[in-house]
């Protein structure tokens, strides 16, 4: 049995919903690709005025699969100001001054080149900079612990914020089986 919309993005975005992550990124691919565009546009007006943006990233024309990026858009801004994360970020090619929109479009067209993943996405997804660095620099090898990232730095901060990330999922996916709507989810 598929999985809905809502039952998927509960269990990849808890986190993110919970406001104990910056932004989450999932794949949702339902048996008719327009009711996937349908109901991100739904989620987005819904969590707006909770400060969260919903956006489709990517858009597989064969099979209708999106990719779906859900994040809170002040904590965003706040990342992508950072003087490392701008750094770096230029250094992979990316044109600052365009506000965090104007950066969100450059990554959506960096995953339409199908040339390769863009790993600097884990800046976007509030992971480590120096774990972002560490895999593209290591080819996804020789990390220090593995968790909703790979991490390369401090394995004990790693764990510490992967058990975070995973209480509040089983939180909110058992809060949602029991009838909770995702706006209760939500933390201010």
């Amino acid at each position: 049995m598929e999985k809905t919309f809502e039952a998927v993005l509960v269990e990849q975005c808890a986190p993110t919903l919970a406001g104990v992550k910056p932004a989450s990124l999932f794949r949702y691919q339902g048996a008719d690709g327009q009711l996937v565009l349908t109901s991100a546009a739904y989620w987005a007006r819904e969590l707006a005025p909770f400060g969260i943006a919903v956006r489709v990233l990517k858009r597989c024309s064969k099979t209708g699969a999106c990719l779906i990026y859900l994040y809170r858009a002040g904590w965003l801004r706040q990342i992508l100001a950072e003087p490392s994360n701008r750094t770096f970020l230029e250094q992979m090619g990316y044109r600052m001054g365009h506000g965090c929109g104007g950066l969100l479009e450059q990554l959506r067209g960096r995953l339409c080149l199908e040339r390769g993943f863009p790993h600097e996405i884990g800046v976007f997804l509030g992971y480590p900079l120096e774990d972002v660095v560490g895999f593209i620099e290591h080819q996804g090898r020789d990390y220090t612990c593995c968790g909703y990232w790979k991490a390369y730095g401090d394995p004990e901060t790693a764990r510490r914020v992967f058990e975070v990330y995973r209480r509040c999922t089983e939180r909110c996916k058992e809060r949602f089986r029991q009838g909770a709507q995702i706006t209760q989810l939500v933390a201010a």
